[in-house]
């Protein structure tokens, strides 16, 4: 890891110093992958959800095989509930997710919703279009079992963080082409949306932390299956290429200053800005990529106020919009 820039949050650097890993790559994946496995696992074990039943689900796939979910409801739960779609982040090579279980209890015990987590397949093993079919498997499942897990068809959100929420952002792009289910609204929190951000010059002081330009090189290699960066990749593998953000639904995009994602979630925020999709777009000063996993810091609580916020602007029925 390069000498510690300055520019970082001082309350964030104790957090790089203890990372168990500095970069994904061919050499590293299997320890990256067993690290966290084995975080998501203790958080699951560690996390009291007291009012919410956890269940595993499999949703069924066109090919026979299954989607493996978590399904996270209130045990009380009330008529026609709001559902949060959650795509777990790992660089499209790792995570499980495990991962956002401590946060999806929370938002159930919070918000009285329902939160579903993909456990979809990874690269390099299973390259695109793997990851997000399985995404919009469970999307069609959930909407068509609406009523049995009741569920508001008009009130879907989907979201996720890093990888996952560039899979998010695909997965509202996939679901606008094909036009058989409506999201509401997507939360991405610091998005992973451009493969040309691997071969395009950026802010040099961007991406020296925790999701480096080589490991965002190995990310997108394992999943699109070709050398990022290059001709004919389609918008949904990687969201930044659409071509028009009509019709897609209004946005939470957070990211941090520090991030090597900052250029292509502000322009992709810009952009739906100038389709006159409604955005909620936060930066935050010295903070660097996956910097909320350290809770405790002021950083990460105004994120996590900022999510909270527009969480439940999201999912207010629409006679209660301001």
């Amino acid at each position: 890891m390069p000498a510690i820039s300055p520019l970082v949050d001082p309350e964030l650097v104790a957090g790089l110093e203890a990372l168990p890993f500095r970069d994904f790559s061919a050499g590293t994946l299997s320890a990256v992958r067993a690290v966290l496995a084995e975080g998501g696992q203790l958080q699951r074990e560690q996390t009291a959800a007291d009012g919410v039943r956890v269940a595993e689900k499999a949703v069924p796939r066109d090919d026979g095989g299954t989607v493996r979910v978590l399904c996270y409801q209130p045990e009380r739960p009330p008529a026609q509930m709001p559902v949060l779609l959650h795509i777990h982040g790992g660089g499209l090579v790792s995570g499980t997710p495990e991962a956002g279980y401590a946060a999806a209890v929370r938002a159930v015990q919070t918000y009285q919703c329902t939160v579903i987590s993909v456990d979809y397949r990874l690269a390099p093993e299973a390259p695109y279009p793997a990851a997000i079919d399985d995404c919009y498997t469970v999307l069609a499942w959930l909407y068509a079992q609406a009523d049995t897990l009741g569920i508001d068809r008009n009130r879907i959100i989907v979201g996720g963080e890093s990888a996952g929420g560039g899979l998010a952002a695909a997965l509202c792009i996939m679901a606008r082409d094909r036009g058989a289910i409506p999201i509401a609204h997507q939360m991405l929190t610091y998005p992973m949306l451009d493969d040309r951000t691997c071969v395009r010059e950026t802010i040099t002081h961007t991406g020296q932390y925790v999701w480096t330009r080589e490991s965002n090189r190995f990310g997108w290699q394992s999943y699109l299956g070709q050398a990022p960066g290059g001709e004919g990749i389609p918008a949904h593998a990687a969201p930044g290429r659409c071509e028009s953000m009509a019709g897609l639904p209004p946005a939470f995009i957070a990211v941090g200053a520090l991030d090597l994602f900052l250029e292509e979630d502000v322009s992709y925020a810009m952009r739906l800005i100038a389709a006159g999709i409604g955005v909620t777009l936060e930066i935050y000063p010295g903070a660097y990529h996956a910097f909320t996993m350290f809770t405790e810091t002021k950083a990460a609580k105004k994120f996590q106020s900022d999510w909270n916020y527009a969480f439940a602007r999201a999912i207010a029925p629409a006679t209660a919009q301001p």
